[in-house]
């Protein structure tokens, strides 16, 4: 049975610089191209958020040593990030289908997402971008640059923008008419550049929205039957590295959110994933989402693994 599906691509299929990306991008094609040999649909999205972090440091580092380069900004550092990104995914994706005698056309589309400027979030960053620093460092950008920085994960700090929730997709007639025509397309990169809406203006703010809502998002709009929303491990797991860990094959929204608010799941990790795959799978009846690693993915749709999310 032909699905259509929106693929979630997590950074850890994407690496930490151009050089790394190019070679990673690879491996990232052929379990995607597995999906599209299976007679699936396939629409992807991506991360961006050590990419575009790297994009405004070196813009501002360039900015700060040549007195001509200007600041670049933060909305057009993730436009740069979709660009480049797509750059790599598209030739990957059509050069693993051109070796296994497939002529589908692959695009990448420079996407914008519309948000509330209202959105509470503007108030309370917390998305991290970019690189690490010390709390010395930090305090010096706070100074410097008015950046709110935040340390993660005992790794260091990093600066956090606001990630607001995506209302709609400004470019989603493009992307239909694209995959109504068998296009394979990669949209919503980097959960979209951020924009909000000024008349007949978009407007870019500095922020990130998080792809996976991002990607739940597109799904809607596109009535894909499967969001599969990739991670670093094949199923989602309660009391995650405890004694009584348990990995779970299947979830109804309503356990879902019993797990949730008992805390099982860690912001900024594994909580967005499962909160958009609720969301997708509440958003209408015979929608499901899966949360597995890349290389599951095709078994996952045959429901051999992964973590299963239903109505």
């Amino acid at each position: 049975m032909k699905n259509k599906i929106v693929v979630a691509l997590g950074g850890n299929a994407l690496g930490k610089n151009p050089k790394e990306q190019l070679e990673l991008v690879k491996n990232t094609a052929k379990p995607i191209v597995d999906l599209i040999e299976d007679g699936n649909e396939v629409i992807i999205a991506h991360g961006n958020g050590p990419q575009v972090g790297m994009i405004n440091l070196a813009m501002e580092t360039a900015s700060k040593s040549e007195a001509n380069t200007p600041e670049m900004p933060f909305p057009e550092c993730g436009a740069m990030s979709q660009g480049y990104i797509g750059y790599h995914l598209q030739n990957a994706i059509r050069e693993e289908l051109l070796n296994r005698g497939m002529n589908i056309p692959v695009a990448t589309v420079v996407t914008q997402v519309v948000v509330d400027k209202d959105d509470p979030a503007f108030e309370n960053p917390t998305k991290p971008i970019g690189s690490f620093y010390t709390e010395e460092e930090a305090k010096k950008l706070e100074e410097e640059k008015g950046y709110k920085m935040k340390e993660d994960a005992g790794r260091g700090y990093r600066r956090v923008v606001p990630s607001p929730m995506p209302i709609d997709v400004a470019e989603k007639e493009t992307v239909k008419t694209l995959v109504e025509n068998g296009h394979v397309v990669i949209t919503v990169g980097g959960g979209g550049i951020p924009v909000v809406k000024e008349g007949n203006s978009l407007i870019g703010v500095p922020a990130v929205i998080d792809k996976d809502f991002a990607s739940e998002k597109i799904a809607e709009i596109l009535d894909a039957d499967y969001l599969i929303i990739l991670t670093a491990v094949e199923k989602v797991a309660i009391n995650f590295g405890k004694e009584n860990e348990k990995w779970l094959e299947k979830l109804t929204v309503e356990e879902a959110q019993k797990y949730i608010e008992e805390g099982h799941f860690a912001p900024g990790s594994m909580l967005p994933k499962v909160q958009a795959a609720m969301k997708f799978a509440s958003s209408k009846e015979g929608r499901k989402a899966l949360i597995t690693s890349l290389e599951k993915a095709a078994e996952g749709i045959q429901g051999k693994t992964g973590t299963l999310i239903v109505k």
